[in-house]
């Protein structure tokens, strides 16, 4: 396993819960697989599909999420292919050709062209799993729900026996429920990585009026000469106008939204991936699909529309492990546009809900990070020192009696009360639902009467976000007391809270700090002969790989991204691999970059080309013209079968050219000839 991964991708080690992800599929199990964007889900369907018979069905939504993995794999030398509407229908037949003859080891496919396929000729060929990506798209309650993603419930009835993977970067509790069932996989394996992004810096900026954005965007780009970010914004117009004004400071930017055309929209993308646009102003829609590895810098000029949302998209900066900073914008008109869309959207309650736990998190005084962890239900008490609020940390309370009234009000209603009642029980209020259900018995009843509304409001939103208590949406919102929460109940265990702070959050004149950038990881030192460490990294020789990667790029008409990611190239400017050998033991580097690239990447960094060794004598100098044809040709001298003949005949009479036909039948250009000539076709 660990040698397929180095051969074809380069790494020496698995991330956390790959191998046993892995490992569960191989052996031909179900798995549901959460992890957030950046955090390996690919490799954990594409390492089983190289070690399983058959080929990978991977089923995707949007063409974007085929085309950048597609490349990525070709370029590490594995075959793989995408059935899409951007094929001529000519391509497509001819990917199936290398499906049905075994030549294709992943195959990328959307779930509605799947359902054709499916009978026409997935039936026919070994199959080694299915991957079902960005699998919240089935649930309704998933944030990008599709009707199509529905017909896939019945792929376990029609291949009861090969291995279903549901993976999705975000879907809360009710989400991975409803994903199970709808794929009809209740037995699968549910793998939860951690959603803890360390790498990326989270800061929040509240009021800011347009002006103090653009000139905290620009300080932003001023410290990332080169290096690529995306400006999330609500409405086409701010991308525009936003992109308009960048340009005029000299910003390599542009403009994408839905408007566009579709050739635009490429456009703008390809420029993008291929490092010609430095900056992308965008709607929600950009980024799905792209792999880029080193966008450094993630702004929200809005708020978005839910934490999943908000995740999805700042989990695009840095997916190379380097640092990433994220800045969020907010403001109370916000709020307004995003409550009128949730109210047009078909879904009013569940979007609104979501809305408000995006409020919660922009308005937060606990630690930001610990709260997206919760959310997604990894409990975490630490403070990641990386966000706004642990570098600038609000003044604290002893908040441990306040958590344990509210708590004890929470249990001693049976987890049935929501927080607008408990509350009100904290209170002492004598509401009608209270008097209904006799909470005004409760020794709780009026112990917290000293706190207002809103702050107690606000003191169980941190508990919420700190993990002490969850909200079961499919129970009316009910509160439920988390066993950290327990542990604070009925361990005593001591609890901080933030004093609350009355903030006006309308528009207003801001002083701007310069963001900072926070410091570069140190890179490991790898335990390799021939590579000789030096403590610093070379910056300049660094800025020569780069061009070297963007000179390749060019000319294999391939994002720089996927010759080699920048944690690749820092790799290199660090440890200074001397020969090609060395070279294969730097990071991202497998077999078929080594051999392909080495050369004049070690050359590039030792100014000298590396000798190529003579072979010894006891070698031979040269191989059989049936050597050759063997190694060039999986079938070479083999005996035609009677249903090869058959598909031949067949492909020929479609128009197949031989040198497809050579490809397919994995012969040489001669024996196809031959053959057709002995069948009378030619």
């Amino acid at each position: 396993m660990l040698q397929t991964l180095k051969k074809y991708f380069g790494y020496d080690s698995f991330r956390p819960l790959q191998r046993e992800i892995i490992e569960h599929v191989v052996a031909g199990g179900n798995a549901l697989v959460l992890m957030p964007t950046g955090g390996g889900k690919s490799l954990c369907y594409q390492i089983p599909a190289l070690m399983r018979k058959g080929v990978g069905i991977v089923i995707s939504p949007l063409i974007s999420l085929m085309k950048d993995p597609v490349d990525a794999l070709r370029a590490n030398g594995i075959a793989a292919a995408a059935i899409n509407s951007n094929n001529s229908e000519a391509d497509n037949r001819a990917i199936i050709d290398l499906c049905l003859h075994g030549q294709l080891k992943l195959l990328y496919i959307s779930p509605e062209r799947f359902v054709v396929e499916q009978k026409r000729f997935l039936s026919r060929i070994p199959i080694a799993l299915f991957a079902i990506d960005e699998a919240h798209c089935i649930s309704q309650w998933g944030h990008d729900f599709r009707p199509e993603y529905t017909q896939l419930a019945d792929i376990r009835t029609t291949f009861p026996d090969i291995p279903v993977m549901a993976l999705t970067a975000t879907a809360d509790k009710v989400t991975k429920e409803d994903i199970l069932q709808q794929l009809n996989i209740p037995d699968a394996q549910q793998f939860i990585s951690s959603f803890n992004r360390p790498n990326l810096s989270l800061q929040v900026c509240r009021g800011y009026s347009a002006a103090d954005k653009l000139k905290h965007i620009l300080a932003l780009i001023r410290l990332h000469p080169h290096e690529s970010g995306i400006i999330y914004c609500l409405a086409r117009k701010t991308t525009e106008e936003l992109a308009a004004k960048l340009q005029l400071y000299g910003v390599s930017t542009a403009a994408y939204h839905a408007m566009l055309s579709p050739e635009e929209r490429n456009r703008v993308q390809d420029d993008f991936v291929n490092d010609r646009v430095q900056v992308v102003c965008a709607t929600i829609a950009f980024g799905m699909g792209i792999d880029k590895s080193n966008v450094r810098f993630i702004v929200h000029y809005n708020l978005p529309k839910s934490i999943e949302n908000y995740y999805q998209e700042i989990g695009r900066g840095g997916r190379d492990g380097l640092p990433c900073e994220t800045v969020l914008f907010y403001n109370l008109q916000d709020i307004i546009l995003l409550k009128r869309f949730a109210q047009e959207s078909g879904q009013t309650e569940i979007n609104e809900e979501r809305l408000s736990r995006m409020q919660e998190y922009a308005e937060s005084q606990v630690c930001r990070r610990r709260i997206l962890l919760n959310y997604f239900g990894e409990v975490s008490e630490c403070q990641c020192e990386n966000c706004d609020v642990c570098n600038n940390p609000p003044e604290q309370l002893d908040g441990t009696r306040y958590v344990q009234m509210a708590l004890s009000a929470i249990t001693r209603a049976n987890e049935q009360v929501g927080f607008t009642t408990t509350i009100d029980i904290l209170r002492g209020n004598a509401t009608r639902e209270i008097l209904a259900h006799d909470y005004s018995q409760f020794p709780t009843f009026g112990v917290g009467r000293e706190l207002s509304f809103r702050d107690w409001h606000d003191y169980l939103l941190q508990m919420l976000q700190m993990g002490l208590i969850e909200l079961d949406y499919k129970e009316n919102r009910h509160i439920h007391v988390t066993d950290l929460g327990k542990s604070v109940l009925f361990q005593g265990k001591k609890i901080q809270l933030s004093k609350v702070i009355k903030e006006d959050l309308r528009v207003k004149s801001k002083r701007i700090k310069t963001p900072v950038l926070p410091a570069m990881q140190t890179l490991e030192k790898p335990t390799r002969s021939e590579v000789e460490p030096t403590p610093v990294e070379d910056k300049e020789l660094f800025e020569r790989l780069r061009q070297l990667r963007i000179q390749i790029a060019k000319e294999e008409h391939l994002p720089p991204y996927i010759i080699f990611s920048d944690k690749t190239l820092h790799e290199l400017a660090t440890y200074k691999p001397k020969s090609i050998a060395a070279f294969g033991t730097i990071y991202g580097v497998g077999e078929n970059k080594q051999a392909k690239y080495g050369a004049i990447f070690v050359e590039t960094i030792t100014g000298k080309k590396e000798e190529i060794k003579e072979p010894s004598k006891q070698q031979p100098l040269s191989k059989s013209h049936m050597q050759e044809q063997k190694e060039a040709h999986a079938k070479a001298y083999a005996q035609w079968s009677e249903n090869e003949d058959k598909e031949l005949k067949r492909l020929h009479e479609q128009g197949f050219q031989i040198k497809d036909l050579s490809i397919i039948f994995q012969r040489n250009t001669g024996s196809i000839s031959s053959r057709l000539k002995k069948l009378g076709l030619r």
